[in-house]
Order: structure tokens, then C-alpha cells, then sequence
């Protein structure tokens, strides 16, 4: 139709087919998404760990700027990140749990899971050598009260301890920061970004039971699909996504081969990474 009436210069009617062409594009976007984020879980918010792995104090400013990274690409897609536990280092963090809250979180991030390699020209070295880090991500579903997970209260320990305050008049005196271990399975969560024992408590909580809804999870796809393999991959060496910023610029995700250089390198440290979250989602779909 659209041949026919660019032909005969009927624009009235080519303009009626581009509009149509549009809707239909429009559809076709929504319906492929709906298709990639149709996991179980994928509706749900995200409970994101970072580890600095080998490196010192250049691992925890790499799990830093990965922190800041997430933080910006969820702020532009209107989540709100929640810090539920860390632990400050001089250069950025050993370690850092938040929540990136909304729906459709976990399904996008989920991908993300993994080791992330960076190799640059170390801040922190007087001779400017260049430095490899690692950091693993860690993501997992945060689970309402629609799932029922029987968590009984003599399989915990519930410690408290003092909270890494601010500093000054804002430094906490109290040990409002709770650690909760599951004895049977070992886990351990910890959670002092309130200053309220019992607000920290509830949150520990909602993350054991997310913790343990996944583990559950993974038992019963066990015989469906390689979880070994997926181990694997979140071990040191084992990187998902390498960030070169010495001696060119480049980030590239091994799984799915997807590459970027130059200035784009730039933005995806500044919170651009729909193009590799989407990329790995058709990857896992076979798309």
C-alpha cells in the first residue's frame, strides 16, 4: 500500500501508513519486552550486593563506581535505590547491599550478576601503572508477603551491633545495626541503614527470606537448567564484563560479545546500560 501511494503521490494515505506503522512498531516493542522480562520473578524489585574482589583499594573504588553506575541508570528509569548495608573503605566500599525498588527491576538487573573486570591507569599509584580490579554483582528478587517462605525463629541468631554512623552530632550511639544469621543454611544478612534497631530488623528479615525464596528456587531448576554453570560464572576470573579505560576505551559484556568504545564507555559508567541489559536479555532468550 505504502508502494502503491508513494507512486501516485497520494500523501494523505502515506502519511495514515506511516502512522500505522508506528502503532505497530510501538506494539511490537511492548510485546517483545513483555516477552524478555516473563520470568517469575521478573515483575519484582532488586536486592543488588557489590564485593570488591582482588585489588585493594582499587577494587572497593571499582564497587563504587559500579554502585554510582546502577544508581544513575536506575534514577533515569525512575526506580529508587535503598542502601540496606555496606562497608565504607578509604577508596569506596568492601562491600554494598540496596534495594533498586519498582517494577521490573529484578528482571532487568538480573543479568548483571556476575564478575566485572576494570583495568585503568590507577588513581592511586604514584607511577601511574596500570591496575587490574574485579568486583562481583550479586542480584536477587525482593519477595512480598505473596510468597510464603517458613522461616522458624529458633533457626535464627539476631545479633546487634553499632552502626558505622556520619560523624558529629549524627554519630550512632546506639547498636541499632542487626545481623541475622539462618543456622541451617548459614546465611548471613546484615542491614544498619536505619537508625531504628526494629526498622533495621524488618529489612534484615525481607532479605533473608528473598535469600531463601532464591535458594529454593534454584533447588527446583536444578534438573531444568545448568545452575552449576551459572555458579561458575560469578567466580574471580570468571568475568562477565570487562571495562578497559587504559590503554583504549572499551566495555565489553563476553556473553553476548556486545562492545562499545570511545565516549560511550563514558556514559555507560554514567549509568547507560540499556544496551547491554537489553542485549543479554535476548541473548537469554535466545533472541
Amino acid at each position: 500500500m505504502y508502494a502503491i501511494a508513494r507512486d501516485e503521490e497520494e500523501k494523505s494515505i502515506i502519511e495514515e501508513i506511516k502512522d500505522e506503522l508506528k502503532k505497530i512498531e510501538q506494539d511490537m516493542e511492548k510485546r517483545t519486552k513483555e516477552f524478555l522480562l516473563g520470568g517469575r520473578d521478573d515483575k519484582r524489585s532488586a536486592i543488588v550486593t557489590i564485593h570488591a574482589g582482588a585489588g585493594g583499594l582499587e577494587a572497593c573504588d571499582w564497587t563504587g563506581m559500579l554502585f554510582r553506575m546502577y544508581s544513575m541508570w536506575a534514577e533515569k528509569n525512575d526506580f529508587k535505590v535503598e542502601i540496606v548495608d555496606r562497608l565504607i573503605e578509604e577508596a569506596g566500599f568492601k562491600y554494598i547491599t540496596f534495594i533498586v525498588k519498582g517494577a521490573y527491576a529484578y528482571g532487568y538487573l538480573k543479568g548483571e550478576c556476575g564478575v566485572h573486570r576494570l583495568v585503568r591507569i590507577s588513581p592511586f599509584d604514584a607511577s601511574r601503572r596500570r591496575h587490574t580490579s574485579f568486583a562481583s554483582v550479586s542480584v536477587i528478587p525482593e519477595v512480598e508477603d505473596d510468597v510464603k517462605i517458613d522461616i522458624k525463629q529458633g533457626d535464627l541468631r539476631i545479633d546487634t551491633f553499632r552502626a558505622s554512623g556520619h560523624g558529629g552530632q549524627h554519630v550512632n550511639k546506639t547498636d541499632s545495626a542487626v545481623r541475622i544469621t539462618h543456622i541451617p543454611t548459614g546465611i548471613v544478612v546484615t542491614c544498619q541503614n536505619e537508625r531504628s534497631q526494629y526498622k533495621n530488623k524488618i529489612t534484615a528479615m525481607r532479605i533473608l527470606k528473598a535469600k531463601l525464596y532464591k535458594r529454593e528456587m534454584e533447588k527446583k531448576e536444578e534438573e531444568k537448567r545448568d545452575v552449576f554453570k551459572q555458579k561458575k560464572n560469578i567466580e574471580w576470573g570468571n568475568q562477565i564484563r570487562s571495562y578497559i579505560l587504559q590503554p583504549y576505551k572499551m566495555v565489553k559484556d563476553h556473553r553476548t560479545g556486545l562492545t562499545v568504545t570511545n565516549t560511550k564507555v563514558d556514559a555507560v559508567l554514567n549509568g547507560e546500560i540499556e544496551e547491554f541489559i537489553e542485549e543479554n536479555l535476548r541473548y537469554k532468550n535466545g533472541k
